[in-house]
């Protein structure tokens, strides 16, 4: 993205225009001071790995915070902060303007003697990147990255925008002038103009803070909370509706984007209670299940899926899936976890329960650190090969025709060529290839289907299976032997650690009955990760998160996503193993997220910051989803779930009073509030609880959990189990349990709105999922095809079609193909249907 030479709004343009009329004049470099400071790059002494990628740049980057920000007053120098992360690395803006500007020395001479010069991951320090975006799309009316903002000493903006063409770039850009005039040219209006550009930021910095105010001023505390109308879900779906791709699936053209609290709504409105079912419409349910299954067959089979090995990157650059910008995010893989997971519950499909294995697995090795945690992401640019001087997008990931041939052999190589859709001249269009970096390489997608490949060359589809299968282990084996893989950015951040801990703790639940191998796997992996952000990220004393862990905990407090999503994490994990000390741990910090985030005085909500946080212009309420789901979308959600399982009221009605702060946004744009929804449903219907003890046997009991562990994400339904020793802090904590356990009796409560009842039986949705562990059914070709799927027992409701496996001998192939090749093709027409 380009950013105009332009300021703010009314008054706020002053800077703006003074920098126009500047820029059309010549300016040398201003005159070096003797008493000024001269930098040193210390982007070696940060620990993020992006900022520390920069260290060997003229520019003397300095680190954000007490020292640069007191040598920036003392000089009374403007701050230039460049925001952006690590995967990020081959954008266009990104990694040009960083081979253009930042690596020149003509750049780095002005840059480092004019100003101080400050790396920021965003990743990091969201907070400062939030902040100074708002600033640039309202002053530029667009934003992206890189983000490049200068700044008085006292960290008001005062100009801004994404990418600026190197002094040496050749191709022009109207109305634009390069880095390097900018810098010139605002070193000088600094010199001559600094009250002019002071006031200009003060009136800017209003503007900005009146701005964040208005979607949040419309329930003061104090006001009714009446709940918001559930008729916003039946909006915000026909929103999705109306801007669904049929043909390609997800929303809008490219590039397209997992939009995973969208995919999440869509998929889970179904099961949400009959109340809501009635507003919305059963038709209107059923679209959206539809529309969200098509996009995520849709992305399995696609480029942005990595077919060779595991996980999904962060967004294609195409409508149709097929060409990804290849950075693999962990926030991305944990969100689609948790909704390939329902996905699966909901379809009985094994095609997706082979994406929950292969996320899974993506997790728990490839981002996995050893003492316990997830690393943040995988970069998109690689060598191809070792030796090499210069990184490729996507280098790790594309192939050639003749690699495939001189790898596969003469049998294989036809087999897979059609299968992903490999050709001599590549498959990625030259329009997609502006820097013609893709030329005769391809992508892999899943564009053909055994049962086709097999009758176009003659051979049996069991024999095309089992070469797919053999091919992809060679194809894997040349790429981790030949070829470097991507740099990691290997911090740990406290919030998306949460993400994960809670898909891997669902999706342990799910499988323990019919795969316990992988099932202990996952769980172990959910609990090692929260032991290491308890022992690493975590103040016993202050109940406080620290937000990013690398060769030791940072400096940098935990912002209010970090405690959203992993105190959802750490709900999940309870309802998984049922041990209250999880649970314990989530009720302390929704005590610390209040305390430190809550805005008591006003609106009600969360800022995304602490009062406390030093260097922060504005604290902000994240409202909207983006890549990750609401803040205080989660945080209401959370609430609502404490409040049930601990009979605490005063976090319901923390939950409501969250959700009325948003509501004049809320009723204007219900579609991106998409993650609120489970919580506006809440606001009005409640949640219901169901408590187990198990004193003198099972009685169901066993029957119920699984119920609930495998029945689709939709409400907010939550599950307590006590028996023995087990839940002894839950139940001091909710008065309503703490005479449960007197009788010793086997008992099962349903609990809501304060009160508790017998009930025989459990409330939870029928998925129809059919997941019961001792249920081992007849029909034998189907039972033989979750064998091959790698399933451990028979589980005679997964998931194939009604027609798939009658009376067809070769039927385990086709279930093997659905979970390491693709769905026969009787699977593949029922997605284009959808």
């Amino acid at each position: 993205m380009t950013a105009h030479l332009r300021g703010g709004e009314s008054e706020g343009q002053g800077i703006g225009q003074a920098l126009k009329g500047a820029l059309k004049k010549e300016s040398a470099l201003p005159e070096q001071a003797k008493d000024k400071t001269v930098l040193v790059n210390k982007a070696n002494q940060s620990k993020s790995p992006y900022v520390r990628a920069h260290s060997s740049n003229p520019v003397a980057w300095q680190i954000w915070g007490d020292e640069a920000i007191e040598l920036a007053k003392k000089e009374n120098r403007l701050f230039f902060t460049a925001a952006r992360w690590r995967a990020y690395n081959y954008d266009a803006g990104c990694h040009i303007m960083e081979r253009e500007s930042f690596e020149n020395e003509e750049v780095a001479a002005i840059l480092n003697d004019a100003f101080i010069p400050v790396k920021v991951d965003r990743e990091e320090r969201p907070d400062i990147d939030r902040i100074y975006m708002n600033f640039v799309q309202a002053t530029t009316g667009s934003g992206g990255w890189p983000l490049n903002v200068f700044l008085t000493p006292d960290l008001e903006p005062v100009f801004g925008g994404t990418y600026w063409p190197g002094p040496n770039n050749a191709i022009p850009f109207q109305d634009q002038v390069d880095f390097l005039g900018i810098l010139n040219k605002l070193s000088t209006v600094w010199k001559e103009q600094e009250q002019r550009c002071r006031q200009d930021s003060v009136q800017i910095l209003q503007q900005l803070k009146d701005f964040a105010d208005e979607g949040t001023l419309s329930g003061r505390l104090g006001e009714s909370t009446d709940a918001i109308d559930i008729e916003l879900l039946e909006e915000a779906t026909q929103h999705f509706a109306d801007t669904f791709d049929k043909k390609n699936g997800g929303f809008g053209s490219a590039p397209k984007f997992p939009t995973p609290s969208k995919l999440a709504f869509l998929l889970r409105l179904g099961q949400f209670p009959q109340a809501v079912l009635d507003i919305v419409g059963l038709p209107e349910c059923h679209n959206a299940e539809t529309m969200a299954i098509t996009t995520l067959r849709k992305m399995a089979r696609g480029g942005i899926h990595d077919h060779i090995g595991n996980g999904f990157a962060r967004y294609s650059v195409t409508a149709n899936w097929s060409l990804p910008h290849f950075e693999k995010m962990l926030y991305d893989n944990a969100q689609l976890l948790h909704i390939y997971l329902d996905a699966f519950l909901l379809s009985r499909d094994p095609e997706f329960l082979g994406v929950v294995y292969d996320i899974a697995t993506y997790l728990t090795t490839s981002l996995a650190h050893s003492e316990g945690g997830f690393f943040s992401s995988e970069d998109a640019d690689s060598y191809y090969k070792k030796g090499d001087v210069e990184k490729r997008e996507g280098a790790y990931y594309v192939w050639t025709k003749r690699e495939f041939e001189n790898i596969l052999g003469p049998q294989a190589e036809p087999v897979l060529s059609a299968f992903f859709n490999v050709t001599s001249h590549g498959n990625v269009e030259p329009d997609n290839d502006p820097h013609d970096e893709f030329i005769d390489q391809n992508v892999l997608a899943i564009v053909n289907t055994p049962s086709a490949i097999a009758s176009t060359l003659g051979i049996k589809e069991d024999e095309v299976i089992r070469t797919i299968k053999k091919g992809k282990a060679a194809l894997q084996a040349h790429r981790e032997k030949e070829r470097v893989k991507p740099g990691l950015d290997d911090k740990i951040v406290v919030s998306w650690n949460g993400i994960a801990i809670g898909a891997l703790s669902r999706t342990g639940a799910v499988i323990k009955g019919f795969d316990p191998e992988r099932s202990e796997t996952y769980m172990a992996a959910a609990i090692k990760a929260a032991t290491f952000i308890k022992d690493k990220l975590y103040d016993e004393n202050s109940k406080k998160l620290y937000r990013i862990w690398r060769e030791g905990r940072g400096d940098t407090e935990g912002f209010a996503d970090d405690y959203a999503f992993f105190i959802e994490g750490l709900i999940d994990l309870y309802e998984a193993t049922f041990d209250d000390k999880w649970l314990h741990w989530a009720d302390d910090l929704q005590k610390s997220q209040i305390e430190l985030f809550y805005d008591s005085s006003n609106s009600g909500a969360f800022f995304s910051t602490p009062a406390s946080a030093p260097h922060v212009i504005l604290r902000l309420k994240d409202g909207m989803d983006s890549s990750e789901p609401s803040t205080n979308g989660t945080s209401a959600s959370n609430l609502f779930r404490l409040s049930s399982l601990l009979n605490d009221d005063s976090y319901a009605q923390k939950a409501k009073e969250t959700i009325k702060s948003f509501e004049s946004e809320m009723l204007q744009y219900p579609w991106l509030f998409a993650s609120f929804m489970p919580a506006v449903v809440a606001s009005h219907l409640g949640v219901k609880g169901v408590v187990a003890y198990e004193g003198d046997g099972d009685k169901g009991v066993g029957k119920r959990v699984r119920e609930f562990e495998r029945t689709p994400r939709g409400g907010l339904g939550t599950f307590a189990r006590l028996g023995g020793e087990g839940g002894k802090w839950l139940r001091e904590r909710n008065g309503l349990l703490r005479g449960m356990v007197e009788s010793g009796k086997t008992r099962i409560l349903v609990c809501e709105n304060g009160a508790c009842r017998e009930e025989e039986e459990v409330f939870f949705v029928d998925s129809g999922v059919g997941l019961e562990d001792d249920k081992v059914g007849s029909g034998g070709a189907k039972n033989e095809m979750l064998g091959m799927a790698g399933l451990r027992e028979m589980l005679p409701n997964v998931g194939l079609k009604d027609d798939a496996g009658k009376g067809d001998a070769n039927a385990g192939e086709k279930v093997q193909s659905q979970q390491q090749v693709m769905p026969d093709s009787r699977q593949a027409e029922k997605g284009k249907e959808n």
